[in-house]
Protein backbone atom coordinates (compact mmCIF):
# COMPACT_ATOMS: atom_id res chain seq x y z
CA UNK A 1 0.00 0.00 0.00
CA UNK A 2 3.11 2.60 0.76
CA UNK A 3 4.86 1.49 -2.97
CA UNK A 4 1.30 2.54 -4.17
CA UNK A 5 0.45 6.08 -2.74
CA UNK A 6 4.35 6.51 -3.49
CA UNK A 7 3.56 5.54 -7.12
CA UNK A 8 0.63 7.49 -7.30
CA UNK A 9 1.75 10.51 -5.07
CA UNK A 10 -1.35 10.37 -2.80
CA UNK A 11 -0.67 10.71 0.98
CA UNK A 12 -3.84 8.64 2.05
CA UNK A 13 -5.18 5.70 -0.15
CA UNK A 14 -8.19 6.65 -2.29
CA UNK A 15 -11.71 5.76 -0.77
CA UNK A 16 -14.86 4.55 -2.87
CA UNK A 17 -17.55 7.27 -2.79
CA UNK A 18 -20.83 6.73 -4.92
CA UNK A 19 -22.59 9.54 -3.13
CA UNK A 20 -21.99 12.73 -0.78
CA UNK A 21 -23.07 13.15 2.78
CA UNK A 22 -26.44 14.76 3.17
CA UNK A 23 -26.67 17.69 5.10
CA UNK A 24 -28.89 18.34 8.16
CA UNK A 25 -32.63 18.67 6.83
CA UNK A 26 -32.08 16.25 4.33
CA UNK A 27 -32.43 12.25 4.61
CA UNK A 28 -30.87 9.19 2.59
CA UNK A 29 -32.75 7.28 0.21
CA UNK A 30 -31.31 4.68 -1.14
CA UNK A 31 -31.07 3.86 -4.67
CA UNK A 32 -32.03 0.38 -5.90
CA UNK A 33 -29.70 -2.00 -7.76
CA UNK A 34 -26.80 0.20 -6.52
CA UNK A 35 -24.23 -0.40 -3.31
CA UNK A 36 -25.17 0.93 -0.15
CA UNK A 37 -22.80 3.97 -0.39
CA UNK A 38 -25.15 5.25 -3.08
CA UNK A 39 -28.03 6.72 -1.97
CA UNK A 40 -30.58 10.32 -2.92
CA UNK A 41 -30.22 12.83 -0.35
CA UNK A 42 -34.40 14.15 -0.30
CA UNK A 43 -35.52 16.86 1.87
CA UNK A 44 -37.77 16.88 4.95
CA UNK A 45 -41.24 17.23 4.26
CA UNK A 46 -43.33 19.86 5.68
CA UNK A 47 -42.96 19.86 9.54
CA UNK A 48 -40.54 17.68 9.29
CA UNK A 49 -36.59 17.98 10.12
CA UNK A 50 -33.17 16.38 10.80
CA UNK A 51 -30.59 17.69 12.86
CA UNK A 52 -27.97 15.19 11.79
CA UNK A 53 -25.69 14.13 8.94
CA UNK A 54 -26.59 11.44 6.78
CA UNK A 55 -29.65 11.27 9.03
CA UNK A 56 -32.10 7.83 7.17
CA UNK A 57 -35.31 9.24 8.35
CA UNK A 58 -36.75 13.25 9.21
CA UNK A 59 -38.58 13.86 12.61
CA UNK A 60 -42.22 15.47 13.15
CA UNK A 61 -42.15 18.56 14.73
CA UNK A 62 -44.33 19.50 17.94
CA UNK A 63 -47.76 20.70 17.00
CA UNK A 64 -46.85 23.85 18.39
CA UNK A 65 -44.01 24.41 15.94
CA UNK A 66 -43.03 24.65 12.48
CA UNK A 67 -39.60 23.35 10.29
CA UNK A 68 -36.87 25.85 9.49
CA UNK A 69 -36.45 26.59 6.13
CA UNK A 70 -33.11 24.59 5.90
CA UNK A 71 -35.82 21.49 8.18
CA UNK A 72 -32.48 21.19 10.54
CA UNK A 73 -34.55 22.64 13.19
CA UNK A 74 -38.07 23.80 14.54
CA UNK A 75 -39.59 26.76 15.30
CA UNK A 76 -42.36 28.05 17.07
CA UNK A 77 -45.34 28.95 14.69
CA UNK A 78 -46.56 32.23 15.12
CA UNK A 79 -50.02 33.11 16.38
CA UNK A 80 -52.74 34.83 14.66
CA UNK A 81 -55.59 36.80 16.25
CA UNK A 82 -57.49 39.90 15.70
CA UNK A 83 -54.92 42.12 17.89
CA UNK A 84 -55.02 45.78 19.56
CA UNK A 85 -52.21 46.65 18.89
CA UNK A 86 -51.95 46.02 14.91
CA UNK A 87 -53.57 48.38 12.71
CA UNK A 88 -56.82 46.72 12.02
CA UNK A 89 -57.45 45.55 14.88
CA UNK A 90 -56.83 48.67 16.58
CA UNK A 91 -58.75 50.80 14.18
CA UNK A 92 -61.89 48.91 14.50
CA UNK A 93 -61.57 49.34 18.55
CA UNK A 94 -61.46 52.86 18.34
CA UNK A 95 -64.44 52.77 15.76
CA UNK A 96 -65.97 50.85 18.27
CA UNK A 97 -65.15 53.27 21.44
CA UNK A 98 -66.62 56.43 19.20
CA UNK A 99 -69.14 54.82 17.83
CA UNK A 100 -70.33 53.81 21.32
CA UNK A 101 -70.07 57.61 22.76
CA UNK A 102 -72.54 58.42 19.61
CA UNK A 103 -75.99 56.92 21.41
CA UNK A 104 -74.79 58.15 24.81
CA UNK A 105 -74.71 61.77 23.72
CA UNK A 106 -78.09 61.38 21.80
CA UNK A 107 -79.46 59.72 25.20
CA UNK A 108 -77.67 62.91 26.94
CA UNK A 109 -79.84 65.64 24.16
CA UNK A 110 -83.27 63.29 24.84
CA UNK A 111 -83.04 63.45 27.98
CA UNK A 112 -81.99 67.40 28.37
CA UNK A 113 -85.29 67.68 26.22
CA UNK A 114 -87.61 65.36 27.69
CA UNK A 115 -90.07 66.95 27.45
CA UNK A 116 -90.22 68.53 23.81
CA UNK A 117 -92.82 66.91 20.78
CA UNK A 118 -90.58 65.14 18.90
CA UNK A 119 -88.73 63.34 21.81
CA UNK A 120 -92.20 62.70 23.39
CA UNK A 121 -93.87 61.26 20.03
CA UNK A 122 -93.54 57.49 19.55
CA UNK A 123 -92.89 56.05 23.38
CA UNK A 124 -89.66 58.53 24.49
CA UNK A 125 -88.46 55.56 27.15
CA UNK A 126 -88.66 53.14 24.26
CA UNK A 127 -85.86 55.00 22.46
CA UNK A 128 -84.25 55.38 25.59
CA UNK A 129 -83.72 51.61 25.69
CA UNK A 130 -82.90 51.49 22.11
CA UNK A 131 -80.17 53.91 22.76
CA UNK A 132 -78.79 51.99 25.40
CA UNK A 133 -79.15 48.61 23.73
CA UNK A 134 -77.31 50.44 20.60
CA UNK A 135 -74.67 51.75 22.70
CA UNK A 136 -73.72 48.09 24.15
CA UNK A 137 -73.93 46.96 20.74
CA UNK A 138 -71.25 49.24 19.36
CA UNK A 139 -69.43 47.96 22.34
CA UNK A 140 -69.71 44.32 21.97
CA UNK A 141 -67.20 44.59 19.29
CA UNK A 142 -64.69 45.32 21.33
CA UNK A 143 -64.78 41.59 22.70
CA UNK A 144 -64.06 40.44 18.97
CA UNK A 145 -60.86 41.69 18.99
CA UNK A 146 -57.81 40.23 21.20
CA UNK A 147 -56.84 36.92 21.99
CA UNK A 148 -59.75 34.69 22.45
CA UNK A 149 -60.07 32.94 25.89
CA UNK A 150 -63.36 30.62 26.11
CA UNK A 151 -65.21 33.24 28.96
CA UNK A 152 -64.90 35.98 26.17
CA UNK A 153 -65.93 33.35 23.33
CA UNK A 154 -68.83 32.86 25.41
CA UNK A 155 -69.54 37.03 26.38
CA UNK A 156 -68.73 37.74 22.74
CA UNK A 157 -71.72 35.64 21.63
CA UNK A 158 -74.23 36.21 23.66
CA UNK A 159 -74.32 39.93 24.56
CA UNK A 160 -74.23 40.41 20.54
CA UNK A 161 -77.27 38.57 20.21
CA UNK A 162 -79.20 40.17 23.35
CA UNK A 163 -78.24 43.64 22.25
CA UNK A 164 -79.38 43.49 18.90
CA UNK A 165 -82.45 41.42 19.54
CA UNK A 166 -83.21 44.21 22.33
CA UNK A 167 -82.41 46.77 19.87
CA UNK A 168 -84.75 45.40 17.14
CA UNK A 169 -87.69 44.47 18.99
CA UNK A 170 -87.36 48.49 20.48
CA UNK A 171 -87.51 49.83 16.67
CA UNK A 172 -90.58 46.76 16.27
CA UNK A 173 -92.43 48.65 19.24
CA UNK A 174 -92.26 52.04 17.88
CA UNK A 175 -93.49 50.80 14.70
CA UNK A 176 -96.16 48.99 15.62
CA UNK A 177 -96.62 52.28 18.08
CA UNK A 178 -97.19 54.29 14.87
CA UNK A 179 -99.56 51.93 12.89
CA UNK A 180 -101.74 51.73 16.21
CA UNK A 181 -102.00 54.96 16.75
CA UNK A 182 -102.94 56.02 13.35
CA UNK A 183 -105.56 52.72 12.99
CA UNK A 184 -107.79 53.77 16.59
CA UNK A 185 -108.99 56.58 15.73
CA UNK A 186 -112.02 56.72 17.80
CA UNK A 187 -111.76 58.95 21.24
CA UNK A 188 -113.94 56.09 23.13
CA UNK A 189 -112.40 53.07 21.31
CA UNK A 190 -111.61 50.27 23.92
CA UNK A 191 -108.94 49.27 21.76
CA UNK A 192 -106.88 52.38 22.28
CA UNK A 193 -105.48 50.62 25.74
CA UNK A 194 -102.80 49.11 22.85
CA UNK A 195 -101.45 52.51 23.01
CA UNK A 196 -100.19 51.67 26.49
CA UNK A 197 -96.69 52.02 26.80
CA UNK A 198 -97.06 48.93 28.86
CA UNK A 199 -97.72 47.55 25.48
CA UNK A 200 -94.66 48.20 23.70
CA UNK A 201 -92.20 47.27 26.34
CA UNK A 202 -93.96 44.01 26.68
CA UNK A 203 -93.21 43.14 23.68
CA UNK A 204 -89.40 44.27 24.18
CA UNK A 205 -88.93 42.43 26.92
CA UNK A 206 -90.81 38.83 25.65
CA UNK A 207 -88.73 39.25 22.50
CA UNK A 208 -85.41 40.00 23.90
CA UNK A 209 -86.58 36.82 26.68
CA UNK A 210 -86.42 34.63 24.13
CA UNK A 211 -83.50 35.23 22.93
CA UNK A 212 -82.33 35.05 26.69
CA UNK A 213 -83.62 30.92 26.12
CA UNK A 214 -82.20 30.59 23.33
CA UNK A 215 -78.40 31.79 24.60
CA UNK A 216 -79.40 29.87 27.78
CA UNK A 217 -80.15 26.53 25.68
CA UNK A 218 -76.57 27.21 23.79
CA UNK A 219 -74.37 27.56 26.90
CA UNK A 220 -76.22 24.26 28.53
CA UNK A 221 -75.66 22.51 25.47
CA UNK A 222 -72.23 22.88 23.54
CA UNK A 223 -71.18 26.59 24.75
CA UNK A 224 -68.17 28.24 22.57
CA UNK A 225 -64.68 27.78 23.31
CA UNK A 226 -61.23 28.55 22.11
CA UNK A 227 -59.89 26.90 19.65
CA UNK A 228 -56.56 26.12 18.06
CA UNK A 229 -55.87 25.81 14.10
CA UNK A 230 -52.81 24.36 13.12
CA UNK A 231 -53.46 22.75 9.60
CA UNK A 232 -55.49 26.51 7.87
CA UNK A 233 -52.14 28.23 7.17
CA UNK A 234 -48.88 26.89 6.98
CA UNK A 235 -46.38 27.69 10.30
CA UNK A 236 -48.90 30.17 11.53
CA UNK A 237 -51.38 29.15 14.91
CA UNK A 238 -54.72 30.90 14.03
CA UNK A 239 -56.36 31.48 17.93
CA UNK A 240 -60.05 31.69 17.10
CA UNK A 241 -63.82 30.66 19.01
CA UNK A 242 -65.65 27.53 17.94
CA UNK A 243 -69.09 28.53 17.93
CA UNK A 244 -69.86 24.88 19.48
CA UNK A 245 -73.08 24.60 17.98
CA UNK A 246 -73.62 25.52 14.97
CA UNK A 247 -77.47 24.63 15.75
CA UNK A 248 -77.71 27.16 17.98
CA UNK A 249 -75.52 29.69 16.74
CA UNK A 250 -78.18 30.12 13.48
CA UNK A 251 -81.11 29.92 15.31
CA UNK A 252 -79.83 32.95 17.08
CA UNK A 253 -79.35 34.83 14.08
CA UNK A 254 -81.84 33.60 12.48
CA UNK A 255 -84.21 34.70 14.85
CA UNK A 256 -82.54 38.23 14.30
CA UNK A 257 -83.40 37.90 11.18
CA UNK A 258 -87.22 36.94 11.31
CA UNK A 259 -87.77 40.36 13.90
CA UNK A 260 -85.19 42.27 11.33
CA UNK A 261 -87.55 41.17 8.60
CA UNK A 262 -90.65 41.58 10.55
CA UNK A 263 -89.88 44.96 11.72
CA UNK A 264 -89.00 45.79 7.74
CA UNK A 265 -92.35 45.12 6.86
CA UNK A 266 -94.69 46.99 9.66
CA UNK A 267 -92.28 49.80 8.62
CA UNK A 268 -92.81 49.68 5.12
CA UNK A 269 -96.50 49.32 5.45
CA UNK A 270 -96.72 52.40 7.23
CA UNK A 271 -94.43 54.37 5.86
CA UNK A 272 -97.02 56.62 4.22
CA UNK A 273 -98.96 57.45 7.46
CA UNK A 274 -99.64 60.89 8.03
CA UNK A 275 -98.24 63.02 10.66
CA UNK A 276 -95.02 65.30 11.59
CA UNK A 277 -92.72 62.78 13.47
CA UNK A 278 -93.60 59.40 11.71
CA UNK A 279 -90.72 57.53 12.04
CA UNK A 280 -92.09 54.65 9.50
CA UNK A 281 -89.95 55.98 6.47
CA UNK A 282 -86.74 56.16 9.01
CA UNK A 283 -87.18 52.70 10.01
CA UNK A 284 -87.80 51.46 6.63
CA UNK A 285 -84.40 53.03 5.21
CA UNK A 286 -82.52 51.78 8.57
CA UNK A 287 -84.00 48.11 8.05
CA UNK A 288 -82.76 48.14 4.88
CA UNK A 289 -79.76 48.84 5.59
CA UNK A 290 -79.45 46.20 8.44
CA UNK A 291 -80.47 43.57 6.36
CA UNK A 292 -78.09 44.53 3.24
CA UNK A 293 -75.18 44.75 6.11
CA UNK A 294 -76.01 40.83 7.05
CA UNK A 295 -76.73 39.48 3.85
CA UNK A 296 -73.41 40.60 2.45
CA UNK A 297 -71.82 40.04 5.55
CA UNK A 298 -72.55 35.92 5.05
CA UNK A 299 -70.51 35.40 1.57
CA UNK A 300 -67.87 37.66 3.00
CA UNK A 301 -67.37 35.69 6.27
CA UNK A 302 -67.20 32.17 4.77
CA UNK A 303 -64.29 33.48 2.28
CA UNK A 304 -62.11 34.67 4.75
CA UNK A 305 -60.20 32.95 7.55
CA UNK A 306 -58.91 33.86 10.79
CA UNK A 307 -58.67 37.05 11.88
CA UNK A 308 -60.29 38.81 8.85
CA UNK A 309 -62.75 36.66 9.45
CA UNK A 310 -63.71 38.35 12.86
CA UNK A 311 -62.39 41.45 11.33
CA UNK A 312 -65.67 41.26 8.70
CA UNK A 313 -67.73 40.33 11.64
CA UNK A 314 -66.98 42.90 13.54
CA UNK A 315 -67.36 45.56 10.78
CA UNK A 316 -70.95 44.17 10.29
CA UNK A 317 -70.95 44.95 13.63
CA UNK A 318 -70.53 48.01 13.47
CA UNK A 319 -72.15 49.25 10.45
CA UNK A 320 -75.20 48.08 11.26
CA UNK A 321 -75.18 49.62 14.24
CA UNK A 322 -74.11 53.31 12.50
CA UNK A 323 -76.94 52.53 10.12
CA UNK A 324 -79.58 52.45 13.24
CA UNK A 325 -78.03 55.68 15.07
CA UNK A 326 -78.34 57.12 11.41
CA UNK A 327 -81.45 56.94 10.52
CA UNK A 328 -83.46 56.64 13.73
CA UNK A 329 -81.83 58.94 15.90
CA UNK A 330 -79.66 61.75 13.87
CA UNK A 331 -82.47 63.34 12.18
CA UNK A 332 -83.94 64.05 15.64
CA UNK A 333 -80.86 65.74 17.22
CA UNK A 334 -80.44 67.55 13.60
CA UNK A 335 -83.99 68.96 14.41
CA UNK A 336 -83.57 69.85 18.47
CA UNK A 337 -79.72 70.96 18.48
CA UNK A 338 -80.08 73.44 14.44
CA UNK A 339 -84.09 73.16 14.32
CA UNK A 340 -85.41 74.19 17.76
CA UNK A 341 -88.33 76.48 16.02
CA UNK A 342 -89.64 72.61 14.33
CA UNK A 343 -89.40 70.98 17.75
CA UNK A 344 -92.00 73.91 19.50
CA UNK A 345 -94.17 74.80 16.59
CA UNK A 346 -97.71 72.58 16.62
CA UNK A 347 -97.82 71.27 13.17
CA UNK A 348 -100.59 70.27 11.40
CA UNK A 349 -100.76 66.34 9.92
CA UNK A 350 -100.46 66.01 5.89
Amino acid sequence: MAELTQIYRYPHAPESICSESCPPGYRKAPQKGQPACCFDCILCSEGEFSNETDSTSCMKCPEDMWAKEMHDGCRNKTLEFLSFEEILGGTLAALSITGSLLPLSILFIFLKNANTRIVKANNRNLSYTLLVSLFFCFLCALMFIGRPITITCILRQFIFGISFVMCISCVLGKTMMVVIAFNLTQPRSSRRMWLNSRVTNTLVLVCTAIQVIICAGWLAHSPPFQYTDNKSKMGTIIVECNKGSPIAYSCTMGYMGFLASLCFVVAYLARKLPGSFNEAKLITFSMLIFGAVWISFIPAYLSTTGKYMVAVEVFAILSSSSGLVACIFLPKAYIIILRPEMNNIEMKRT
